[in-house]
């Protein structure tokens, strides 16, 4: 069973390629059905430029909103932990409780 995280941003993948080290593991991508040779079947979706990934609080990228699903890139670095909050502004919020009234 898929895992939701707390928090995680849609960047346009075009942004996220920005990063010097980026690499993508394609195979991971959601799959969409294709029709190939009159046969109905599920394939992985070729990711484009303007396609939107899911930063993950780990800082995963996801080609959907779980935290363990559809992996794209696990690159965990502190260079790439720099690249999201410095560039991308990444930041997960910290929310305060809610004070009864």
């Amino acid at each position: 069973m898929a895992t939701m995280g707390a928090y995680c941003k849609a960047y346009q993948l075009r942004k996220l390629r920005e990063y010097g080290e980026w690499t993508e593991n394609v195979g991971n991508a959601r799959k969409v059905k294709s029709e190939v040779n009159g046969e109905d079947l599920e394939v992985a979706r070729t990711l484009t430029d303007d396609d939107y990934l899911y930063l993950q609080e780990n800082f995963l990228v996801t080609d959907g909103i779980f935290l363990d699903e559809y992996v794209i890139f696990d690159g965990d670095s502190p260079a790439w932990r720099d690249y999201c909050i410095d560039t991308l502004k990444f930041e997960v919020p910290v929310y305060e409780p809610a004070h009864e009234v």
